[in-house]
């Protein structure tokens, strides 16, 4: 890079980035709980620092050369994580962080002996077969209210309230009601199932953690290294900046590119948002919808092949069957496409209505050198042409990284020292704490659903309320995955909405059907539905912290961030009835045709849509146009040969409408008259 280059870049920065390190942390700190960590100084640095690489390398080991058994592999994981989280997450938000409280030393080592319990024990543990003594009691007993607790600092409070009430319901099932009364476990049983089986603490969600989520973690910090994350904003400003509105189409795209990497909403918001906000301010954007632009964008990413927020290896284990990671991948690509299309199409029609320029030649980056740099992503190819390949997964993540030090070879400026490889380990490690008290928090809750069938339950009552009509069904079951992912991470979000939500639709499309038979469509189906609505509770008032963490940075009101959010996310709320409807959509047992066809009635469906929602197509619409493209718009998107086809009818004529009416006013203008 030039000196005049870089100094143009240098401009450039100054003129849109407006949020400092400090300000984003303090951001980040106050709506996403995981970057809520203490700073210390001193010998105590060092041990959380080496403990963190001692994670990492207890990781890559295990993925390289083979996994130990299922518990010892599992509670080492565990004991790790719960260490470091008590080591790192101060009790309470305005708790000390320069130093750690000595409470926190103990639990740390009662983590340490919690971890490693399994190990020192495994010959004896698995020939008692699920017999336990005081001792066992007492070590288990522990275990889950370590969980809990770490669960709470470095989760949050919700996916915590949650698992204690899961808990409550497991030990006094026989006082529910009727629909979900059960036997009731005593305390021993109930410590017995969560630390000493594979279907509680140490369950599929740990299991997802230990092995596959945290490779592709350290995948992505690997990246951050190389620099790819800026690139991101680059490439999209190089891209989408002169378009248009393009501030918010640099959003859209850049958001979509960083959550291929990114496991947070909030993280991807102040990442990208201190970039992209201030830039769509600048240009004349109202601050809470500038603000929306980016928090919608950003919970996207979680929605983004090839990592969705790690959720994806989740769904594979759960859903089993056989089906691969790749099928997973797949199956959200068309979704996550028609989400972030239906946002650009909103910002498109509201810079047009504001009359939005794009930016100016000087404000844009040097195409040339942008695209020079394209090799940045090289890893991002490569992992999905691996597994496209057959590749397993563990091994795709473990060729990424090695791709991507090699790939930063390629420039001075993204070459990676010992250092670097170091700090990277490090901080793959740190970002995995949130997940491993996320998924073995929900193991409780996991664990106590298998045991006293409470998923079908639920199920069946959900449907039985609804009196077997699906929209009514799958209407409540939105409503249940907005509040049960109100304030989850990704992770927990996931496995407690699959866990609780996703029945009900598979007894609703399969019903009195045992799970091996169910057909894999409308399994992946139903975990989509709930994966997408508990996925956009980040940015659903009143618990929306994307769309809250995006007003600090604008400076907008919160809940009208939160409220435009919802808005520009429209598809969002579409999209998973189109799944349920029209499973083409996921690319199982359909044809090219049929898919390109479903395609083409939903994006032209959201532009309808979009147009109706801003008031604003070629020109202002009456509120009476915008009923009308609204009902065309969900007629196309309903998956029916009549409705599609009258839905492209009225949308013609509208078009037709509008595009004239838009010529006649610029003929009428440059004649001298008005309109």
């Amino acid at each position: 890079m030039t000196t005049q280059e870089k100094s143009r870049k240098e401009e450039r920065v100054d003129e849109f980035e407006q949020i400092s390190a400090e300000e984003q942390q303090a951001i980040l700190e106050k709506y996403d709980i995981e970057s809520n960590v203490r700073t210390v100084t001193g010998v105590m640095k060092h041990i959380i620092f080496f403990g963190l690489l001692a994670f990492s390398l207890f990781q890559l080991y295990t993925a390289i050369f083979g996994q130990f058994p299922a518990q010892i592999q599992r509670t080492i994981h565990l004991g790790f994580g719960l260490t470091l989280i008590f080591l790192l997450f101060p009790a309470r938000k305005k708790a000390p962080k320069h130093k750690v409280a000595w409470f926190d030393y103990l639990l740390a080592l009662l983590s340490i002996a919690v971890g490693s319990y399994w190990s020192m024990n495994y010959t004896e543990l698995v020939n008692r077969n699920g017999s336990i003594t005081q001792i066992d009691f007492i070590v288990g007993l522990i275990a889950v209210v370590l969980v809990l607790e770490a669960a709470r600092r470095a989760v949050g409070l919700p996916i915590t309230i949650i698992a204690i009430a899961f808990l409550i319901y497991a030990y006094y099932g026989p006082y529910f009601p009727a629909f979900m009364a059960h036997r009731g476990q005593d305390l021993e049983s109930i410590v017995n199932l969560m630390y000493f089986t594979t279907d509680g603490i140490f369950g599929t969600p740990i299991s997802v953690s230990a092995t596959f989520i945290f490779v592709f973690l350290l995948f992505g910090a690997f990246l951050v290294k190389t620099g790819v994350g800026q690139y991101f904003n680059d490439l999209a400003v190089a891209l989408a900046g002169k378009l248009i509105g393009g501030p918010a189409k640099v959003a859209v795209f850049s958001s979509a590119l960083q959550g291929t990497i990114s496991g947070s909403s909030v993280a991807n918001v102040v990442t990208s948002g201190s970039y992209t906000i201030p830039m769509m301010k600048k240009l004349g954007y109202r601050k809470e919808f500038a603000g929306a632009v980016e928090a919608a964008a950003s919970t996207g990413g979680q929605l983004m092949p090839p990592i969705m927020g790690a959720a994806a290896f989740l769904m594979v284990e759960f859903i089993g069957r056989g089906i691969t990671y790749w099928d997973i991948a797949k199956a959200a690509a068309i979704p996550a496409l028609l989400y972030f299309t239906g946002i650009w199409i909103m910002t498109h029609f509201e810079a047009k209505r504001v009359g939005l320029r794009g930016l100016r030649d000087d404000q844009m980056p040097n195409r040339q050198e942008v695209f020079k740099k394209i090799y940045l992503l090289l890893p991002i190819v490569a992992i999905v042409v691996l597994m496209l390949t057959g590749t397993p997964v563990m091994h795709a993540a473990l060729y990424g990284i090695i791709i991507s030090i090699g790939v930063a070879m390629f420039n001075k400026e993204t070459r990676l020292k010992p250092k670097d490889v170091i700090e990277a380990l490090v901080e793959g490690a740190r970002t995995a704490l949130g997940v491993v008290a996320a998924t073995a928090c929900a193991g409780i809750i996991v664990g106590v659903v298998v045991k006293t069938g409470l998923g079908l339950s639920l199920a069946n009552s959900l449907v039985a309320l609804a009196g077997g009509s699906i929209i009514l069904t799958l209407i409540f079951v939105m409503i249940a995955s907005l509040i049960l992912g109100m304030g989850a991470p990704t992770t927990a979000n996931y496995v407690i909405t699959s866990t609780i939500a996703a029945p009900a639709i598979v007894a609703l499309l399969s019903p009195n059907t045992p799970q091996e038979l169910v057909p894999i469509v409308v399994l992946l189906s139903a975990h989509f539905f709930v994966f997408y609505f508990g996925i956009i509770a980040d940015i659903t008032p009143p618990v929306a912290l994307a769309a809250f963490a995006a007003s600090g940075i604008s400076g907008g009101d919160p809940i009208k961030t939160g409220v435009n959010s919802a808005k520009l996310a429209i598809a969002a709320f579409i999209i998973p009835y189109m799944i349920v409807f029209s499973p083409a959509l996921l690319m199982i047992d359909t044809t090219i045709p049929q898919i390109l066809w479903v395609v083409f009635t939903a994006i032209t469906g959201m532009v309808a849509i979009g147009a109706g929602v801003i008031g604003y197509w070629y020109r202002k619409l009456y509120w009476f146009e915008r009923i009308i493209v609204i009902a065309a718009g969900l007629l196309l998107i309903y998956p029916e040969k009549f409705s599609d086809w009258a839905g492209l009818a009225i949308f013609i004529v509208m078009f037709v409408i509008q595009f004239l009416s838009h010529k006649k006013g610029n003929q009428n203008d440059n004649t001298g008259l008005t309109v």
